[in-house]
Formats: structure tokens, sequence, C-alpha cells
């Protein structure tokens, strides 16, 4: 199967029922082939990623493969097989990239990184956000069902899975207290601090002081905006799939956002991106 722009691998996996998947083989170290099922990681910009490709590449080697005009990248990195790709940006995008990492590559969870912005009065630019829930802000289907609910599910707020956003947040500590202070000198930004809670995602760039207001106003408790997080908690949960979201904070979504968002995401969110992931790979591989 080959998608649009060409595939470079000829046993590229077919979609099919997450019930009987397709079981891809892993490059590793030393030319062995891991059986274990991967993890999917995804952002939706390539500086999201950081270095993640190319320690990957220096690791095991990467098999590439083309599917939905997308590259997913196999291998191993940081000692655990993995299967990580670029969702691009908003919720269409995030959800199709996430059902083909469950679908053709038969991932066992799925790992979210990227930038948002800051919502909470006590979120910071440099800050990291690891979401015990997300909710999709611009979902509204009333009178019909309330407000923020998804229609015939019943719900507006899904749960990222408790034991992989606690191994997140545990990467983010870890590297809080070994190069926080560090990172903050490097980049002029507060020594980051980490959080825990509600991240809300919506299919717009909340650049004004008034957007900010106005989720503050109706979703008191939310910590960060963005653009993807919620619907890849939905498909997660709708194919009982854990996953975890974890942002650093690039701006606080205010008439400064889009400034603040470009220099940030140029000179900060790789080195932030691969120190987060780093540890929590690492920990993950010598499991």
């Amino acid at each position: 199967m080959t998608g649009e722009g060409g595939g470079r691998d000829d046993s590229q996996p077919h979609s099919q029922p997450h019930s009987q998947p397709h079981r891809q083989s892993y490059p590793q170290a030393g030319n062995a082939q891991v059986s274990r099922r991967p993890l999917g990681i995804l952002a939706a910009l390539p500086q999201e990623l950081g270095d993640l490709i190319e320690a990957m590449r220096a690791e095991s080697g990467v098999r590439t493969v083309t599917h939905g005009r997308r590259d997913y990248h196999l291998g191993t990195v940081h000692g655990a097989p993995c299967v990580v790709t670029l969702a691009r940006v908003g919720k269409v995008a995030a959800a199709a990239t996430v059902s083909a990492l469950i679908h053709a590559f038969d991932v066992e969870a799925v790992v979210f990184t990227g930038v948002a912005g800051g919502v909470g009065d006590s979120v910071r630019v440099g800050d990291i956000v690891v979401a015990n829930a997300l909710l999709q802000h611009d979902m509204d289907a009333s009178p019909l069902f309330a407000r923020f609910e998804v229609p015939l599910l019943g719900m507006s707020r899904f749960a990222a899975d408790a034991a992989l956003a606690a191994q997140l947040a545990e990467a983010c500590e870890r590297f809080v207290a070994e190069e926080g202070a560090a990172a903050a000198a490097r980049f002029g930004t507060r020594e980051p601090r980490v959080h825990r809670g509600l991240i809300v995602s919506g299919d717009q760039f909340v650049a004004s002081s008034a957007g900010v207001l106005a989720l503050r106003e109706a979703l008191p408790d939310a910590l960060a905006v963005e653009m993807e997080g919620a619907a890849l908690a939905q498909v997660c949960h709708e194919y009982g799939v854990p996953c975890a979201v974890v942002r650093t904070i690039s701006d606080t979504a205010d008439d400064h956002a889009p400034s603040s968002f470009v220099s940030f995401l140029t000179e900060i969110a790789g080195a932030y991106s691969n120190a987060i992931l780093a540890r929590f790979l690492k920990a993950r591989g010598a499991r």
C-alpha cells in the first residue's frame, strides 16, 4: 500500500481492525529485531520532536514507512522501540495520525509532545504541563448536547493514562531538577515548573487576551491550550489505547503569542523535548 507521495518500504502496513494488527519488526542496536509492541511518539511540528529521529538513526537505524502522506519512522531510541511521526497541526490531523499508529503500527501507547499556550494563572513561559485530562474547547453542539460534550459519547473530558502520565511527569521533574536552572539561564526564562492538570484543544491559535479570558471563564481549571491533544485522547479512548500529552509553555496565548511562539519554537522547544523524552524513554526501555 503506497500513500500519495510514494513509499520507501515495500512492507508498508495496511490499515485493519485493531484486534488483528500487522506486527512490525523494529530495528535495534546490533541489527537485532524487536518484537515488543512499540510506543507511538508524535508532535505537530518538526521542532517539537527535537533530535529524536537522529538519535534513533544513531542507535538502531531507522526504517521509514510512508502511509497516508505521513512518514512513520520505526526504530529503537534510548532503548525503547518507537514509531515517531509528525501529526501536523489541528484536531483532524492528530486524529488521523493516531488512528494510523493504532491500526497500522500496533502501538502499545501514544505520547504527544510539543508546545502550548499558558492559560492557568500559575503557568508561565518555560513551564511544562502534563495532562491529566484533555477537552475540546471549541466543541459545542448545544442545545442538543451540553457545551464541550462529544455527541454520542456522553463525555467532554478524556483522561490521560494515569501510569503513562506519571512516568512522563517523573521525567519532566528529573529534567527540571537536573537541568532546569541551566535551561532558564540559557534561554532567559524563569526556572521551569511542572504542572499536572487539564489541557484544552481547539482548531484555532489563541492569540488574544480576550481569548484567554474566555477560556479561563469557561474552563477555570484549564492550564494550557493547544490544537491537537484532545482529539488524540478521544481516539485513544475509543480504541482503548493508553495516551499521555506533555506540553512546554511557549507563550501565554495573548496578544504577544505569535512572536513568543515562533521564538520559543525555534530556540527552546527542541531542547526541552530532547531532555524530557530521553529521560522518559530510558526509563521505559529499562522496564
